[in-house]
């Protein structure tokens, strides 16, 4: 809301999101990583509950506080910028380009995490998780989402960063899709390396 506030130039409101992006997510996995994992987004829990690496209870625990924290995440946005708590998004996301490029932003985004944690790189996985979503804006056609729950979070908000609720489904599934990409990857590039 904010990039169209001070802004009418598409181009500059996308800067000033993806530098956004960034920030936060940088800030936010530091902060959480030794807490929680950083889990904030589903595909990359759902991945780690294939390497059996937490239980599937935890990650529908997880899951479920990643919906509503981006739920709680828009209304609160939506009040910031003096706008009604829940707006419902008019922007329809639809194309095979657009579901192509969440299926390419998701695998890359499981891909840099899953290396770097192989690699014993764990501590550059915020900064390069942020540049990659951020760049994402830029390099994909639909301003790598990469993320089901804040996909059905922006759902809630009419504002530039909004989602058609019909746009939903077709962009979760094609993040499933990426992570499952990503996952084969992994396993690909870990096992010619041994």
């Amino acid at each position: 809301i904010m990039a169209t506030n001070l802004s009418a130039d598409i181009g500059v409101q996308l800067i000033i999101n993806s530098l956004a992006t960034i920030f936060i997510l940088i800030i936010l996995i530091t902060v959480f990583m030794e807490i929680s994992g950083a889990h904030f987004n589903p595909v990359v829990t759902l991945v780690e509950v294939v390497k059996k690496q937490i239980k599937p209870s935890l990650a529908i625990q997880y899951i479920t506080m990643q919906f509503l924290g981006g739920i709680f995440g828009t209304i609160f946005a939506n009040l910031m910028f003096e706008q009604a708590a829940i707006s419902a998004a008019s922007r329809v996301r639809s194309g095979s380009n657009l579901l192509f490029s969440e299926v390419i932003a998701t695998a890359g985004l499981i891909l840099i995490i899953n290396l770097l944690l192989h690699q014993g790189q764990k501590k550059l996985i915020p900064s390069l998780v942020g540049l990659w979503i951020g760049a994402g804006y830029f390099f994909t056609s639909s301003t790598s989402f990469a993320n089901p729950a804040v996909t059905f979070a922006r759902t809630f908000t009419d504002s530039f960063a909004g989602i058609n609720i019909n746009s939903v489904l077709p962009f979760i599934l094609a993040q499933l899709l990426g992570a499952a990409i990503g996952f084969l990857l992994i396993k690909l590039f870990i096992s010619k390396k041994e």
